[in-house]
């Protein structure tokens, strides 16, 4: 009996000295470890994240489970109290910093308004791209005009010429588009109309209440307008981080995130060629290498949208692009915004 007492003491006072370890006798250890399991946490994610309300001395530690604000605060606490130190170069430091926007992401990506999926096409906001396929002949980019309740006007479809005689009336076509901050989705309709003699021609089509959805969104994107240069790889083995002291093709970014880039640059390119983007994020200089997996051309300017599936960054490299991308130090420009995105390709 009296070793049962003492083992119980020894088990009490171990337990009280681990709640010391873990934040003090005042952390709500119990409540913390709670609400990270029931969002899905596991127990070194939670341990980890306890170390951050500790370092940042936050009042409600509860909220890093739920509030992003609060999240990119420590992780700016967690970055400069590193920096302070010495130790921001560190290889654990890094690591920890990374793990900590894996966190983030996660956290965000949770969030009611990135769950939620469309249920039907009456739904879609003007200005929606479209990429529409005619089997047999081609792809074609269109938007939306106007979603009215019997129909959508889309814009006259940008593409391969139709067959001798043919005309979009009647056609089955298959439609995709990218929704921002949710997914990709795919549906089939019908063409009612094709309004081809008009001063702006459009086409009316089907709605429809069979939405597919795909390319669940994989990291955020925040769209930017900055120079950046575009060097050719002979193939991605070659992909590397090292800055190129020459200049490269000259382009333009549009958008970044740590799985890709878009980047607009003149003339007509092709899918499956292998890049390298060396750009400046604020005072930042940010190399990556990837493959265009998409082509978005524009005939009237010719100029071309290239859609980059980036190799994995080093965790240095990804740092300091989800530094810039969830604007941690408010060094963002205003207008750029993030909106969540599928996997590259």
């Amino acid at each position: 009996m009296i070793v049962m007492l003492v083992v119980f003491l020894v088990i009490v006072l171990l337990f009280i000295l681990f709640l010391r370890h873990a934040g003090g006798g005042s952390f709500p250890w119990i409540h913390f470890y709670t609400k990270g399991k029931e969002s899905g946490f596991s127990f070194r994610e939670i341990n980890l994240l306890r170390k951050v309300a500790v370092h940042n001395h936050l009042d409600n530690p509860i909220s890093l489970f739920w509030s992003i604000r609060q999240l990119d605060r420590s992780i700016r606490g967690v970055m400069l109290r590193f920096r302070t130190e010495g130790r921001e170069n560190d290889e654990s430091s890094i690591l920890f910093i990374n793990k900590l926007f894996d966190f983030r992401k996660k956290v965000e990506l949770s969030l009611p308004k990135y769950t939620l999926g469309l249920k039907t096409t009456r739904k879609l906001t003007t200005h929606q791209r479209l990429k529409i396929t005619l089997p047999g002949v081609g792809t074609y980019n269109s938007s939306v005009v106007e979603n009215l309740r019997r129909y959508m006007a889309i814009s006259y479809p940008e593409g391969p010429k139709l067959p001798p005689g043919a005309s979009w009336r009647g056609q089955k076509i298959n439609v995709y588009f990218w929704r921002a901050e949710d997914a990709g989705y795919v549906f089939e309709t019908k063409v009612l109309e094709d309004f081809i003699e008009q001063k702006y021609p459009i086409l009316h089509v089907a709605h429809s209440d069979n939405l597919i959805r795909s390319q669940k969104r994989r990291s955020v994107r925040v769209e930017v307008r900055k120079p950046a240069f575009l060097y050719p790889l002979s193939s991605i083995s070659q992909a590397n981080e090292n800055e190129e002291q020459t200049s490269g093709l000259r382009c333009r970014l549009i958008d970044v995130s740590e799985d890709g880039a878009a980047a607009l640059v003149g003339g007509r390119a092709k899918v499956g060629l292998a890049v390298k983007l060396q750009f400046k994020l604020t005072s930042t200089t940010i190399v990556m290498c990837g493959v265009v997996k998409g082509v978005t051309y524009n005939q009237k300017k010719n100029q071309s949208v290239l859609h980059i599936q980036a190799v994995p960054l080093s965790l240095r490299q990804r740092n300091r692009m989800l530094s810039y991308v969830y604007n941690i130090f408010q060094e963002r420009e205003p207008k750029a915004r993030p909106r969540t995105v599928p996997a590259y390709g």
